[in-house]
Protein backbone atom coordinates (compact mmCIF):
# COMPACT_ATOMS: atom_id res chain seq x y z
CA UNK A 1 0.00 0.00 0.00
CA UNK A 2 1.43 3.29 -0.95
CA UNK A 3 1.20 6.32 1.54
CA UNK A 4 0.03 9.79 0.34
CA UNK A 5 2.22 12.40 0.47
CA UNK A 6 -0.55 14.18 2.72
CA UNK A 7 -0.14 11.60 5.42
CA UNK A 8 3.99 12.05 5.72
CA UNK A 9 4.63 14.59 8.37
CA UNK A 10 7.14 17.62 8.28
CA UNK A 11 9.01 15.41 10.84
CA UNK A 12 9.15 12.22 8.69
CA UNK A 13 10.14 14.16 5.84
CA UNK A 14 13.48 15.34 7.35
CA UNK A 15 14.40 11.33 8.47
CA UNK A 16 14.16 10.69 4.68
CA UNK A 17 17.56 10.05 2.88
CA UNK A 18 18.97 13.21 0.77
CA UNK A 19 17.79 11.68 -2.15
CA UNK A 20 14.36 11.20 -1.59
CA UNK A 21 13.83 14.90 -0.27
CA UNK A 22 11.81 16.80 -2.45
CA UNK A 23 12.96 19.40 -4.36
CA UNK A 24 12.84 23.16 -3.01
CA UNK A 25 13.11 26.44 -4.77
CA UNK A 26 15.71 28.40 -2.98
CA UNK A 27 14.74 31.27 -5.13
CA UNK A 28 11.28 31.27 -4.37
CA UNK A 29 10.74 34.45 -1.78
CA UNK A 30 7.40 32.31 -0.28
CA UNK A 31 10.14 30.01 1.07
CA UNK A 32 11.99 33.15 3.56
CA UNK A 33 10.44 34.77 6.34
CA UNK A 34 11.80 38.38 6.84
CA UNK A 35 14.33 38.78 9.10
CA UNK A 36 13.44 41.80 10.71
CA UNK A 37 9.58 40.64 11.19
CA UNK A 38 10.74 37.77 12.61
CA UNK A 39 12.85 39.01 15.57
CA UNK A 40 9.50 41.40 15.91
CA UNK A 41 7.66 37.95 16.48
CA UNK A 42 10.08 36.69 18.84
CA UNK A 43 9.79 40.16 20.58
CA UNK A 44 5.78 39.47 20.66
CA UNK A 45 6.67 35.90 22.13
CA UNK A 46 7.96 38.20 25.39
CA UNK A 47 5.30 40.40 25.30
CA UNK A 48 2.92 37.36 25.56
CA UNK A 49 4.87 36.05 28.42
CA UNK A 50 4.37 39.46 29.92
CA UNK A 51 0.50 38.55 29.47
CA UNK A 52 0.94 35.15 30.92
CA UNK A 53 -1.86 35.04 34.46
CA UNK A 54 0.68 32.03 35.76
CA UNK A 55 3.49 33.80 36.04
CA UNK A 56 4.69 36.16 39.05
CA UNK A 57 3.02 39.61 38.90
CA UNK A 58 6.40 41.40 39.05
CA UNK A 59 8.00 38.88 36.12
CA UNK A 60 5.24 39.98 34.12
CA UNK A 61 6.05 43.57 34.68
CA UNK A 62 9.90 42.52 34.19
CA UNK A 63 8.78 40.46 30.79
CA UNK A 64 7.17 44.03 29.71
CA UNK A 65 10.61 45.83 30.30
CA UNK A 66 12.45 43.26 28.65
CA UNK A 67 9.91 44.01 25.49
CA UNK A 68 10.50 47.52 25.36
CA UNK A 69 14.03 47.27 26.09
CA UNK A 70 14.10 44.94 23.04
CA UNK A 71 12.65 47.61 20.65
CA UNK A 72 14.97 49.75 21.78
CA UNK A 73 17.63 47.72 20.35
CA UNK A 74 15.43 46.67 17.54
CA UNK A 75 15.41 50.49 16.23
CA UNK A 76 19.03 51.30 17.02
CA UNK A 77 20.44 48.92 15.07
CA UNK A 78 17.86 47.03 12.60
CA UNK A 79 15.71 49.96 11.74
CA UNK A 80 18.56 52.41 11.70
CA UNK A 81 20.36 50.00 9.08
CA UNK A 82 17.37 49.93 6.98
CA UNK A 83 17.14 53.64 7.59
CA UNK A 84 20.29 53.66 5.88
CA UNK A 85 19.63 51.58 3.09
CA UNK A 86 16.50 53.52 1.66
CA UNK A 87 18.63 56.70 2.21
CA UNK A 88 21.32 55.73 -0.19
CA UNK A 89 18.62 55.00 -2.60
CA UNK A 90 19.37 50.95 -2.52
CA UNK A 91 17.17 48.55 -4.63
CA UNK A 92 18.65 45.64 -3.24
CA UNK A 93 15.79 42.69 -2.58
CA UNK A 94 16.38 40.23 0.10
CA UNK A 95 15.72 36.68 -0.19
CA UNK A 96 12.27 37.18 1.16
CA UNK A 97 11.37 39.02 -2.22
CA UNK A 98 11.10 42.93 0.32
CA UNK A 99 12.67 46.01 -0.80
CA UNK A 100 14.08 48.22 2.38
CA UNK A 101 11.10 50.27 1.87
CA UNK A 102 8.40 47.67 2.30
CA UNK A 103 10.46 45.82 4.85
CA UNK A 104 10.37 49.52 6.98
CA UNK A 105 6.50 49.83 6.18
CA UNK A 106 5.66 46.13 7.36
CA UNK A 107 8.12 47.21 10.30
CA UNK A 108 5.93 49.98 10.90
CA UNK A 109 2.64 48.51 11.02
CA UNK A 110 3.52 45.43 13.30
CA UNK A 111 5.46 47.38 15.59
CA UNK A 112 2.27 49.45 16.50
CA UNK A 113 0.25 46.89 16.27
CA UNK A 114 2.51 45.47 19.46
CA UNK A 115 3.18 48.54 21.56
CA UNK A 116 -0.84 49.36 20.99
CA UNK A 117 -1.18 46.12 22.97
CA UNK A 118 1.24 46.84 25.51
CA UNK A 119 0.07 50.19 26.30
CA UNK A 120 -3.80 48.60 26.44
CA UNK A 121 -2.40 45.59 28.60
CA UNK A 122 -0.40 47.62 30.86
CA UNK A 123 -3.29 50.17 31.20
CA UNK A 124 -5.74 47.54 31.88
CA UNK A 125 -4.12 44.70 33.27
CA UNK A 126 -1.37 45.16 34.70
CA UNK A 127 -1.73 48.43 36.62
CA UNK A 128 -4.93 47.54 38.45
CA UNK A 129 -2.92 44.35 39.33
CA UNK A 130 -0.21 46.41 40.82
CA UNK A 131 -2.43 48.39 42.37
CA UNK A 132 -4.16 45.42 44.70
CA UNK A 133 -0.82 44.14 45.34
CA UNK A 134 0.32 47.80 46.98
CA UNK A 135 1.99 49.17 43.80
CA UNK A 136 0.12 52.44 42.81
CA UNK A 137 0.96 54.73 39.50
CA UNK A 138 -0.81 58.06 40.75
CA UNK A 139 -1.10 60.95 37.98
CA UNK A 140 0.16 63.92 39.46
CA UNK A 141 -2.96 66.23 38.49
CA UNK A 142 -5.23 64.16 40.82
CA UNK A 143 -2.98 64.63 44.24
CA UNK A 144 -4.34 66.56 46.84
CA UNK A 145 -3.90 67.58 50.29
CA UNK A 146 -0.70 66.88 51.57
CA UNK A 147 0.60 64.62 48.83
CA UNK A 148 0.09 67.41 46.30
CA UNK A 149 1.76 69.94 48.53
CA UNK A 150 4.94 67.49 49.03
CA UNK A 151 4.54 67.21 45.05
CA UNK A 152 5.01 70.80 44.35
CA UNK A 153 7.66 71.16 46.69
CA UNK A 154 9.75 68.05 45.47
CA UNK A 155 9.04 69.58 42.19
CA UNK A 156 10.44 73.26 43.69
CA UNK A 157 13.18 71.55 45.70
CA UNK A 158 14.50 68.95 43.59
CA UNK A 159 13.41 69.46 39.80
CA UNK A 160 12.97 72.79 39.12
CA UNK A 161 16.89 74.04 39.46
CA UNK A 162 17.85 70.77 36.63
CA UNK A 163 15.43 72.37 34.09
CA UNK A 164 16.87 74.74 31.30
CA UNK A 165 13.99 74.95 28.13
CA UNK A 166 15.92 75.15 24.66
CA UNK A 167 14.17 77.28 21.77
CA UNK A 168 13.46 75.98 18.79
CA UNK A 169 13.32 78.42 16.05
CA UNK A 170 15.56 79.77 13.32
CA UNK A 171 17.99 81.15 15.22
CA UNK A 172 18.08 77.98 17.43
CA UNK A 173 17.93 74.35 15.54
CA UNK A 174 16.71 71.23 17.03
CA UNK A 175 18.55 70.16 19.90
CA UNK A 176 21.07 67.33 20.06
CA UNK A 177 19.21 65.27 22.15
CA UNK A 178 20.78 62.22 24.02
CA UNK A 179 19.46 58.47 22.55
CA UNK A 180 16.82 57.12 25.20
CA UNK A 181 16.04 60.57 26.64
CA UNK A 182 12.80 61.74 27.84
CA UNK A 183 11.63 65.30 26.31
CA UNK A 184 8.84 67.37 26.54
CA UNK A 185 7.54 69.42 23.52
CA UNK A 186 6.01 72.61 24.20
CA UNK A 187 4.10 75.14 22.90
CA UNK A 188 3.06 78.61 23.69
CA UNK A 189 2.48 82.32 22.46
CA UNK A 190 3.40 85.38 24.15
CA UNK A 191 -0.09 86.52 23.92
CA UNK A 192 -3.38 85.39 22.27
CA UNK A 193 -3.40 85.38 18.67
CA UNK A 194 0.50 85.59 18.95
CA UNK A 195 2.85 83.36 17.35
CA UNK A 196 3.54 80.41 18.31
CA UNK A 197 6.29 79.26 19.87
CA UNK A 198 8.31 75.86 20.13
CA UNK A 199 10.76 74.99 23.39
CA UNK A 200 11.70 71.51 24.61
CA UNK A 201 12.60 70.58 28.00
CA UNK A 202 14.88 67.65 28.71
CA UNK A 203 13.75 65.14 31.53
CA UNK A 204 16.80 65.10 33.89
CA UNK A 205 17.90 61.64 33.98
CA UNK A 206 19.35 62.34 37.72
CA UNK A 207 16.21 61.96 38.94
CA UNK A 208 14.46 58.72 39.35
CA UNK A 209 12.05 58.08 36.37
CA UNK A 210 9.58 56.99 39.10
CA UNK A 211 8.98 59.09 42.51
CA UNK A 212 8.01 57.19 45.33
CA UNK A 213 6.04 59.05 47.92
CA UNK A 214 6.38 59.80 51.40
CA UNK A 215 4.92 56.66 53.13
CA UNK A 216 4.51 57.62 57.01
CA UNK A 217 2.09 54.06 57.86
CA UNK A 218 5.19 52.22 57.82
CA UNK A 219 5.29 48.60 55.78
CA UNK A 220 1.21 48.61 56.32
CA UNK A 221 0.92 51.55 53.63
CA UNK A 222 0.89 51.11 49.70
CA UNK A 223 3.72 51.84 47.85
CA UNK A 224 2.55 55.37 45.66
CA UNK A 225 4.91 56.72 42.95
CA UNK A 226 4.57 59.20 40.75
CA UNK A 227 6.32 59.75 37.14
CA UNK A 228 8.75 62.36 36.69
CA UNK A 229 7.82 63.60 33.33
CA UNK A 230 4.04 63.57 34.52
CA UNK A 231 5.36 66.03 37.61
CA UNK A 232 7.07 68.10 35.73
CA UNK A 233 4.55 68.32 33.14
CA UNK A 234 2.18 69.54 35.36
CA UNK A 235 4.62 72.45 36.79
CA UNK A 236 5.42 73.39 33.28
CA UNK A 237 4.04 76.59 33.57
CA UNK A 238 6.65 77.68 36.06
CA UNK A 239 9.36 77.38 33.35
CA UNK A 240 7.18 79.70 30.98
CA UNK A 241 6.35 82.94 33.34
CA UNK A 242 4.20 85.13 31.62
CA UNK A 243 3.60 83.09 28.25
CA UNK A 244 0.11 80.90 27.22
CA UNK A 245 1.04 77.79 27.03
CA UNK A 246 -1.21 75.95 24.42
CA UNK A 247 0.38 72.14 25.04
CA UNK A 248 2.98 69.99 26.47
CA UNK A 249 3.89 66.57 24.36
CA UNK A 250 6.14 63.78 25.50
CA UNK A 251 8.51 62.39 23.49
CA UNK A 252 11.75 60.09 23.78
CA UNK A 253 14.64 59.49 21.39
CA UNK A 254 15.86 56.59 19.66
CA UNK A 255 19.38 57.20 17.80
CA UNK A 256 21.37 54.86 15.31
CA UNK A 257 23.93 53.33 17.45
CA UNK A 258 26.51 53.91 14.80
CA UNK A 259 26.35 57.63 15.09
Amino acid sequence: MQTSAAAVTTDELALLPDALQPERDFSDPANFINRELSWLEFNRRVLEEAQDPTQPLIERVKFMTIFSNNLDEFFEIRVAGIKQQIQSETSDIGPDGMSPTETFNAIQRLVHELVATQYDFWSKELMPALAKNGIRLHDVAQLTGKRAAWAKRYFQEEVFPMLTPLAVDASHPFPQLLNKSHNLLVRARAHQGGESLLAIVQVPRVVPRLILMPRVKGDDEPWDYIYLASLIKHYIAELFPGLILDGVHAFRVTRNSDL
